[in-house]
């Protein structure tokens, strides 16, 4: 048997679960991001801790690609779709009340119905989206 490869998913996955856990035992918050960015503007007082969690998720990514030289990516659209895709996602999250991080991660981990609701709808819409795209447009 050989031993877990902690430098990509698994190693993500466990840090952003380590994450999750503590901003909720520290802090009561959940680890939602589009959460934690929707909220910058509620309350003055409470912009401190969400822009520091946002920066390390900036800060947390280029440590990493400095570190292995890079990250490997592939757009596989122009400009124009990237920006339709993120309005869409922007606009899920909304109407859902939450985002895969949120729901996903967070709110499964807390046996949340709604948050299993919510997960069951992004993977199915997921699934078909990747289907439709590479099977039947292409």
């Amino acid at each position: 048997m050989t031993a877990p490869d902690w430098s990509g998913g698994l190693g993500g996955g466990a840090l952003i679960g380590i994450a999750a856990a503590l901003l909720l035992w520290l802090d009561g918050r959940i680890a939602g991001i589009s959460g934690i960015l929707g909220g910058i503007g509620d309350a003055p007082g409470d912009r401190g801790w969400r822009f520091a969690f946002l920066g390390g998720l900036v800060l947390g990514a280029g440590g990493y690609a400095l570190a292995v030289g890079g990250l490997a990516q592939a757009l596989q659209g122009g400009p124009l779709l990237m920006a339709a895709a993120g309005l869409l996602v922007g606009f899920g999250t909304r109407l859902g009340s939450g985002c895969t991080s949120g729901h996903g991660v967070c709110g499964i981990a807390r046996l949340s119905p709604r948050s299993l609701a919510a997960t069951a709808t992004f993977m199915a819409a997921g699934f078909v989206t990747v289907f439709v795209t590479r099977h039947v447009l292409s």
